[in-house]
């Protein structure tokens, strides 16, 4: 069959859906608005389309003259940029696609679901809205939009049952996949007698890098009587720790958000048991996973992060925070911990109990592995796309 996505970006969370449609046969196209520093095209490159002539000059305007000290602005064109017409139309009809996959409810996304379905290629919508959620806003807009996007939809994330929400009839939960990396009994845990962390994230002030040393470094002065900020202050309880933080830093601001860190490593003398790395390779990512023990994704709004799963793939016990999209991955008590969101003692009281038993770690690791083979393989989400499609195939039929 042939695949189409359109999305923003050839994002890493798609590399094993590519993979496994690849490996089993299908033809897969990706258009994309723009690539990003760090992708891995192992599988599918995706065709970078970017946006019409006329967008790229709105565009200009409202990043560098009306928006320019707003670093934010740059992802305006994500909801509202608009490709080119003809190109893009020429690209949706030379594939003929048997199923299309859009990303969001934007105008780019918009553009291309006109052109399927007046070709009548079946379309689903993807985001990372909740599974669960309130009622839809019925005003003009968003009835608009409504009309100009597909209405079936996906999402990886499943969100909180609580009071007033629910599942829209067209609504399914399509969870990330991920491989297999290495199971527990094939991995090496605590070498040198140390506990390694890793943190993955770009360096942005939400990702909350410091939050996580700030955690550290207290655990170490709870257990040392105050002098972990001296240079042998390296254990606690649960023996010697190291923390290796990961992260894209290619941007002004991640940049200057990723000196802050280090600086911060540099004045509690935290040299020797923090590792500052930026722009690792995607290539070099799997040595990170084997060298740590632990997974540790203290960042905030956060909407759908795919980085837990593959430390679960790696047989790495997880802690994250309960608002994170993707937290229902991370088993509470089973797979990992989740602690209260921005709550830096939650964390720290969370970070030291999964430090104090490193038994009962290897068995959360374990655990998440496990989760991965049964419940985050390439099957479970070829068989609801595949569903999915079998019901906009018969409601074209009727």
């Amino acid at each position: 069959m042939r695949f189409l996505y359109v999305a923003p970006r050839y994002h890493t969370n798609q590399t094993d859906i590519m993979k496994g449609l690849i490996e089993h046969g299908h033809e897969v196209c990706f258009i994309s608005h723009y690539a990003a520093m760090i992708e891995d095209y192992s599988y599918v490159t995706p065709i970078v389309l970017g946006y019409s002539t006329l967008y790229r000059l709105i565009d200009f305007l409202y990043v560098k003259v009306i928006h320019r000290r707003r670093p934010e602005a740059i992802v305006y064109k994500i909801q509202h940029g608009f490709p080119p017409l003809r190109k893009l139309r020429k690209l949706i009809c030379d594939f003929a696609p048997d199923i299309v996959i859009l990303r969001e409810r934007s105008v780019y996304s918009m553009a291309a679901y006109l052109v399927c379905r007046k070709k009548g290629y079946p379309c689903i919508l993807y985001n990372q809205n909740p599974l669960w959620s309130e009622p839809a806003g019925r005003d003009f807009v968003h009835r608009i939009a409504d009309r100009l996007s597909p209405g079936m939809r996906m999402t990886p994330v499943m969100g909180v049952k609580k009071p007033g929400m629910s599942v829209k009839e067209n609504d399914y939960f399509v969870p990330f996949i991920m491989e297999p990396r290495r199971a527990p009994e094939e991995r090496r845990y605590y070498a040198d007698d140390t506990i390694h962390i890793l943190c993955i994230g770009k360096y942005e002030p939400r990702k909350h890098h410091l939050m996580l040393l700030q955690v550290v470094e207290e655990l170490l002065q709870k257990e040392k009587g105050g002098a972990a900020t001296d240079r042998e202050a390296h254990d606690c309880s649960a023996g010697r720790i190291h923390v290796t933080l990961v992260g894209e830093a290619t941007m002004p601001f991640q940049k200057e958000n990723c000196g802050l860190v280090r600086q911060y490593v540099a004045d509690h003398h935290m040299e020797d048991i923090v590792t500052v790395k930026t722009n690792v390779p995607r290539s070099e990512m799997e040595a990170e996973y084997l060298a740590a023990d632990l997974y540790v994704i203290p960042s905030t709004r956060e909407m759908a992060s795919v980085s837990q799963l593959e430390a679960m793939s790696y047989s790495l016990p997880v802690i994250c925070s309960d608002t994170n999209g993707t937290a229902c991955y991370v088993e509470d008590g089973v797979t990992g911990y989740q602690f209260r969101d921005c709550d830096r003692e939650d964390l720290q009281r969370r970070l030291g109990t999964m430090l104090s038993d490193r038994e009962r770690m290897k068995a959360m690791g374990a655990a998440g592995y496990r989760a991965v083979v049964e419940k985050y393989n390439y099957d479970k989400y070829y068989g609801a796309v595949m569903q999915m499609r079998e019901k906009l195939l018969e409601r074209q039929e009727n």
